[in-house]
C-alpha cells in the first residue's frame, strides 16, 4: 500500500485541507479535515473516507481503520 499516493487521492478527491495517514501493520488511522463534511452526519462522513479503503480492506492489506473527518470549523 502506497501511503503517499493514498493521502494524495483522499486530499485530491475531497479538496481536504489536511489528511494524515499512520499504518501500524495492517491497521490505519486516518484523519481527514475538509470543507465536503460540513453538511455530512459522521456515517455519511466516514463513507467517504472508506470508499478509497474499501479496495484494501477486501484483500486484506488493512484489517482495522480508525478514521476521524472532521469540517475545518471543528479543529480545536
Amino acid at each position: 500500500m502506497d501511503l503517499g499516493k493514498l493521502e494524495s487521492d483522499i486530499k485530491d478527491q475531497l479538496q481536504a485541507d489536511q489528511v494524515e495517514l499512520s499504518l501500524e501493520g495492517n491497521r490505519l488511522s486516518v484523519l481527514v479535515v475538509a470543507e465536503c463534511f460540513e453538511s455530512l452526519n459522521r456515517v455519511k462522513r466516514q463513507q467517504r473516507v472508506y470508499s478509497f479503503l474499501n479496495d484494501y480492506i477486501a484483500d486484506g492489506s488493512l484489517h482495522a481503520v480508525s478514521i476521524k473527518a472532521v469540517a475545518p470549523a471543528e479543529i480545536r
